[in-house]
């Protein structure tokens, strides 16, 4: 029997611990939501409270069937949950791996905890799981998440227009970005140095 290509593992950081999402988590999903009512966000798919098990399930479901490996994000110093993100749309053929559905409630936002936790999710794609490209993607109206992308190292590829359409129907452009493996050891010390000044 082949071995998935990505197993569950537990990443940690100064500031946050990710760790493989479970229905155990439920509470602390709904909690993290709260935090700026994120659901009313339209161009993003993170659920109230009313869906949270439903989209646990959900992400459980794209780990079982299509090898992908969802995580809450917890606060390191207070074990509280803050957001989920994924590893996601695995292509192991050609080493490729996607980075997505990322949210942390709003008093989290703009803070280290999303420098650290995509240097810890690069740091096991590129340096254990040997990716040869990381991939982003995110809604074209999306701007802070464009911005803060970017702001990792990763480069635009380009823009899907009329990518997918969303449950009432409106069709969403979607920005895609990438690093590649010869570019992240520059992004890792750029990263590095970032988590420094956000200390």
């Amino acid at each position: 029997m082949k071995t998935r290509w990505i197993q569950p593992v537990t990443l940690a950081g100064t500031h946050s611990i990710l760790e493989p999402l479970s229905l155990d988590h439920l509470d602390g999903i709904k909690e993290a939501v709260k935090d700026g009512e994120l659901w009313n966000l339209w161009f993003t798919s993170i659920p109230s409270p009313e869906k949270a098990e439903a989209y646990i399930k959900t992400a459980l479901d794209m780990r079982e069937n299509a090898g992908a490996m969802p995580f809450i994000v917890r606060e390191k110093g207070t074990g509280k949950i803050i957001g989920c993100t994924r590893y996601f749309n695995m292509d192991e053929a050609n080493q490729r791996l996607e980075i997505g559905y990322t949210w942390y409630a709003e008093s989290y936002q703009r803070t280290a905890v999303n420098t650290e936790c995509k240097y810890l999710l690069l740091s096991h794609a590129f340096e254990k799981l040997e990716a040869i490209a990381v991939e982003f993607r995110t809604h074209w109206h999306n701007l802070k998440s464009r911005a803060a992308i970017a702001r990792l190292g990763a480069k635009q590829d380009g823009v899907l227009r009329n990518h997918t359409k969303s449950a009432d129907g409106v069709y969403r452009d979607t920005v895609v970005f990438s690093i590649i493996n010869l570019e992240w050891p520059v992004v890792k010390q750029s990263l590095e140095y970032k988590l420094k000044r956000e200390v």
